[in-house]
């Protein structure tokens, strides 16, 4: 049996590791706290990621075989640090700081590939004039260090920037909180002089977006798959995540070359990643939209459901320094998505299925795997303020093709009688 540590596990993850497939050949060791549920977040107060890192490598020295974190804010960077210490497969902890910071992501990217990547600016949040941006308006701004899109939206005017950075007491603490660690461990690691307590603002990019999935083991890349992101009409939120894309074999093929050479380049070589891309239909053009150093945890059982192999099984074996084994096309189902249910004007849920509802899906649906995200007041109002709109559900299910994957999403919703 192999012993694993997990970091700061997300509600994916849980739901995978706790399945009975690993019984008897993984134990999971499990460190870390929710930063978006009460209690356990108020510990954000007070959190030092590096006497964090330190205390884990005290702890599981000797008593592990690897580590894994699929965390963005803290897990996936205090991860590479303990396998760092604890000489275990993993990567460089600096290569993980420079795929996580944007801005220094965005500059090694017009080193790596220029004609990928959009124009950029960064500044901090406090602003005397439009000067001092150094972008010209409209354009896309988002923090250098954040996750779930948390502040990212478009502004047309200086007027409009300052009002979208208008925070009161508390969330300029949460705000600072949630980037303290990482300046902290950028200082240590990097030399990096622009902290996380920055904005970095691109051109606006459009066309058809999607995100493609791999691995790194050992310097060899393999592209495990490319999913479309589809957006609620008018908006940048996302409705649902929908596997294999429809994209043109051709397009698909210069995508996986992207991603390549854009990894190979930042020296990433250890360990899962995901780009998320932007494919113009009417020029052709490829551009990056984003890097993540680890494993999208809400999306990747789609390759599951159609591909048939085990994603975590991926996971581990990197945490082990094995090499893994993947198949193509061999899944239960020709198609799979992930749904985001998501309201936009600010009101609370009210009407949520029951207990006996879920399973009732489940007994007619066996592969479909609700989420609920359910908030009220401040959270409520936060996530609407930051985000523009309010995500209380994620619905994961396979179809026969696109077409059987809609029409049962489509029964789902409606057995589960959301307002």
């Amino acid at each position: 049996m192999k012993n694993l540590l997990v970091l700061f596990p997300k509600d994916w993850d849980r739901d995978e590791l706790d399945h009975p497939r690993y019984a008897g050949r993984y134990r999971f060791f499990y460190e870390g706290f929710d930063l978006f549920t009460f209690p356990e977040n108020a510990r954000l107060m007070t959190f030092n990621a590096h006497r964090y890192a330190e205390k884990l490598i005290k702890k599981y020295r000797g008593r592990i075989d690897g580590v894994i974190s699929n965390n963005e804010q803290f897990g996936a960077l205090i991860a590479a640090v303990v396998a760092q210490r604890l000489g275990l497969p993993g990567t460089d902890p600096a290569v993980i700081i420079a795929a996580q910071h944007k801005y220094y992501a965005r500059c090694l990217q017009q080193k790596i590939m220029p004609e990928a990547t959009p124009r950029f600016t960064v500044f901090p949040y406090k602003l005397e004039s439009a000067a001092d941006v150094g972008l010209p308006f409209p354009f896309y701004v988002k923090p250098v260090k954040a996750t779930y899109s948390v502040l990212a939206r478009r502004v047309d005017s200086f007027a409009q920037l300052q009002n979208h950075l208008g925070f009161n007491f508390i969330e300029t603490l949460i705000l600072h909180k949630l980037v303290t660690p990482f300046n902290d461990m950028m200082a240590r690691f990097t030399p990096f002089t622009i902290d996380a307590h920055h904005l970095i603002g691109e051109e606006i990019m459009s066309g058809v977006q999607v995100n493609l999935d791999g691995y790194v083991h050992n310097g060899k890349i393999t592209i495990l798959g490319i999913v479309d992101e589809v957006m609620y009409p008018g908006t940048q939120a996302f409705a649902r995540f929908e596997y294999p894309s429809r994209l043109p074999a051709d397009v698909q093929a210069r995508m996986k070359a992207l991603a390549e050479k854009l990894f190979a380049g930042i020296d990433y070589g250890y360990g899962f990643f995901n780009v998320e891309l932007m494919y113009e239909p009417d020029t052709g053009r490829l551009r990056i939209i984003e890097i993540n150093p680890r494993m999208a945890s809400q999306i990747v059982n789609l390759y599951r459901r159609v591909d048939g192999y085990d994603p975590y099984e991926l996971l581990f074996e990197l945490a082990l320094s094995n090499a893994p084994r993947v198949t193509f096309g061999a899944g239960a189902f020709g198609a799979a998505a992930s749904f985001v249910f998501r309201r936009f004007d600010g009101r609370e849920v009210t009407r949520v299925p029951g207990q006996a509802q879920i399973e009732s899906v489940h007994q007619r649906y066996p592969d479909a795997r609700l989420m609920l995200y359910l908030k009220r007041g401040a959270s409520l109002a936060r996530e609407m303020k930051w985000l523009g709109s309010y995500r209380y559900a994620v619905l994961n299910l396979g179809g026969a093709s696109a077409e059987d994957l809609h029409q049962r999403y489509d029964e789902i919703r409606r057995e589960l009688s959301f307002d």
